[in-house]
């Protein structure tokens, strides 16, 4: 394919600690959900590819777990999938929170993205909160660690200055046609995200003990003119969770399930009939073969 010189078109992964706002920012970005969303670290556990196509070119989003020290296997993989995706773009975004304190994690970031022959964009989210005078104190406090290639302000609840933001990232990628159609805004299948909404709710609603040991998988998910119908399994390690995540009466599981159609139905347009179980599998974030029945494919671990 000839290269396009009028637009650009390439990748860009959103890295940082978790809970910084990476994928609030990128659907911010994107104008709708594509990833979850919560206050909890490490909500998202996969690379999630979205897409915004405008008329300079295409940005392509990878937005990638929180980075930390894995505990399991899934944390491994949710590690392994961060390393690949910086190795794979064209411009990294490091997302940091609007905070003067430069903490462990935070270094060891550094470190990684030092050793990547990548341009890195400092993404300081959450301006909303903090004056000007304390803003230029944070970006001395992280312009130490890095030779970055911009530094962006931005607030991704509100959305102030990113627009800033894409105008930078464009600097960056080089000219060529687009990857996807201008109207494609994710590569996650429907069912994949609907998954992904049913574990945002079960994560908003449960106990602090629960969220990190689930997970969803969609047994059926069928279309008919007027309906789609979608039957869902939360997966849980306790039996102890079990209960918990059903509830007195199964109310917790019907506030789940309400909250979740929500979502689905604003996605879809249309309305949704789901159905939620609850099964025990226990210690499966270190089970090889439960990971990959769930969507993780370890064989990208590097052990």
């Amino acid at each position: 394919m000839s290269e396009n010189k009028n637009v650009r078109a390439g990748f860009a992964a959103i890295a940082g600690r978790p809970n910084v706002g990476k994928s609030t920012l990128m659907n911010r970005i994107i104008g709708q959900k594509i990833a979850i969303t919560s206050d909890k670290p490490q909500t998202t556990r996969n690379r999630i590819r979205t897409v915004y196509t405008c008329d300079e070119g295409q940005i392509v989003f990878l937005d990638t777990p929180g980075i930390h020290k894995a505990k399991n296997r899934l944390g491994e993989y949710m590690i392994s999938s961060v390393n690949a995706a910086l190795k794979d773009v064209d411009v990294i975004l490091w997302l940091v929170e609007a905070s003067v304190y430069v903490g462990p994690t935070d270094k060891s970031i550094a470190e990684k993205l030092n050793g990547l022959n990548v341009p890195v964009i400092l993404v300081i989210n959450k301006i909303d909160k903090i004056g000007k005078d304390e803003l230029l104190k944070v970006i001395d406090a992280y312009r130490v660690l890095c030779d970055f290639a911009q530094v962006v302000p931005v607030s991704a609840l509100t959305g102030d200055n990113t627009d800033t933001l894409i105008e930078q990232i464009f600097k960056y990628l080089p000219y060529g046609e687009p990857f996807y159609d201008e109207d494609t805004v994710t590569d996650q299948p429907q069912r994949q995200i609907a998954a992904e909404m049913i574990r945002e709710k079960a994560l908003k609603c449960l106990d602090e003990e629960v969220p990190h040991g689930i997970a969803v998988t969609i047994e059926r998910m069928e279309f008919k003119p007027d309906i789609v119908h979608i039957d869902a399994t939360i997966i849980c390690e306790k039996e102890s969770h079990k209960g918990i995540i059903i509830g007195r009466q199964g109310q917790m599981l019907k506030k789940i399930g309400s909250a979740a159609r929500y979502e689905i139905e604003r996605m879809l347009e249309m309305q949704v009939n789901l159905k939620l179980w609850v099964k025990v599998r226990r210690d499966w974030r270190d089970s090889d073969v439960l990971l990959k029945n769930f969507g993780y494919d370890t064989r990208d671990i590097k052990d």
